[in-house]
């Protein structure tokens, strides 16, 4: 399992370093490499109108329960190894260790095509499709050339029309989900897995202040609408504010000055902010905090301030009944596992809401994510994949079906 990421993560738009956004070219050579070890476990392989890849190991009966098992393709810029693909990877993975044997139900691997927010601020283009959540003014959105999410579709060869197919199949019962943590919590307790009791909610913004560009030698400070000193003042309070706030954490992760010239006083500026907390009236009321301290830095500097919301995405709580059926599974191969409250996004909150859901983690040695030093153990994928068949064949049992062929 470890050796498919490591191949995977040279799929790249950079040389040197894994960088993979929704549909891109490498994605093709990404879906090529799934596709060829799919289809030789006998899995139907297809790829939807939003790029997910989607492969079904069919127990060859009409309308049979479907599981389904997935997570993300893409990658943020100089990403890590496992973020999101070793899901995917973990998914087939499983398949292979069924040998061919036969279910009493259908399992459906899905590799989204896009989970980040990376090309267009916007995250979970993937999972949104097969919950039918993605709209004209989603398909509208652009990239940073001016491309819309539509557009892009059809230059990968997919046409947006038949987005409407992309929806999970009516017989689906359950969806799960294998990542690693991204976080310390397990290495510091020195354990391999978790069970994800829930995702917390985010909102993130493109906050844009709005001065006046004017020479840098000539105009005195007094006179000044310089809109980077104003976006470094709010962001300073961003961090106070987060530091503050039991549990809740905010990011301005990327900023652009306009003209970004030396002896030019910036005009405008646009920032990124991203805000999460497990409770969604604090995370909201951070944000509206946030937003009248921008406003008032604006006002007492001569500026103006706008916000764009790019996320509304509330706290999800994970299904009860999934969660205890891995815990079982875990249990069953020998793993204790806590339960943890994700601080990331997953894919998993966006189908959450539609059927029952579960996620378990496995280990982030370091805590490392989103990096390139990102890594896993070898002991802990083989804790997830032997809790993964537990977990199948449990599931497999409850709808009579014949688990021989699991071990």
């Amino acid at each position: 399992m470890i050796a498919h990421c490591r191949k995977i993560a040279l799929m790249s738009e950079e040389v040197g370093r894994t960088t993979r956004t929704f549909l891109s070219p490498p994605m093709h050579e990404v879906h090529s490499y799934f596709r060829e070890w799919m289809e030789s476990l006998g899995m139907h392989v297809t790829v939807d109108a939003a790029g997910n890849l989607r492969g079904v190991y069919s127990c060859g009966r009409n309308a049979a329960p479907r599981l389904v098992i997935g997570s993300h393709l893409d990658t943020v810029p100089d990403a890590g190894a496992f973020d999101g693909v070793l899901g995917v990877v973990i998914g087939v993975g499983l398949i292979e260790s069924l040998r061919g044997g036969k279910l009493g139900i259908d399992i459906e691997v899905i590799g989204f095509s896009e989970e980040e927010g990376v090309r267009f601020g916007t995250p979970f283009i993937g999972s949104r499709a097969v919950v039918r959540q993605l709209d004209e003014t989603m398909l509208a959105k652009t990239d940073s050339n001016g491309v819309s999410i539509a557009e892009a579709i059809r230059v990968f060869g997919l046409d947006p029309a038949k987005l409407p197919d992309a929806a999970l199949h009516p017989a689906t019962i359950g969806y799960l989900e294998f990542h690693i943590e991204q976080g310390p919590v397990l290495d510091s307790v020195g354990l391999p897995l978790a069970i994800v009791a829930g995702i917390a909610g985010q909102s993130r913004f493109l906050v844009t202040f709005i001065g006046k560009s004017n020479h840098a030698g000539t105009t005195p400070m007094h006179l000044r609408h310089d809109a980077l000193a104003a976006s470094a003042e709010w962001i300073v309070l961003v961090e106070v504010t987060a530091h503050s706030t039991d549990g809740l954490v905010a990011t301005v992760g990327r900023i652009h000055a306009n003209p970004g010239v030396g002896n030019v006083i910036p005009g405008r500026v646009e920032a990124s902010l991203d805000v999460r907390h497990p409770s969604d009236p604090i995370r909201l009321a951070a944000v509206a905090s946030l937003r009248k301290e921008a406003e008032e830095i604006a006002l007492r500097r001569g500026l103006t301030v706008e916000w764009t919301e790019q996320l509304a995405q509330p706290t999800v709580l994970l299904d009860r009944a999934m969660s205890l059926k891995l815990k079982h599974a875990a249990e069953a191969a020998g793993f204790p596992t806590p339960r943890l409250f994700s601080g990331a996004g997953h894919d998993a909150m966006v189908i959450a809401p539609h059927i029952p859901s579960g996620m378990l983690f496995l280990r982030s040695p370091g805590g490392i994510s989103h990096h390139p030093d990102e890594s896993v153990l070898e002991a802990d994928v083989e804790a997830v994949m032997r809790t993964g068949l537990q977990f199948i064949a449990s599931l497999n049992a409850e709808y009579g079906g014949d688990s021989s062929c699991i071990n």
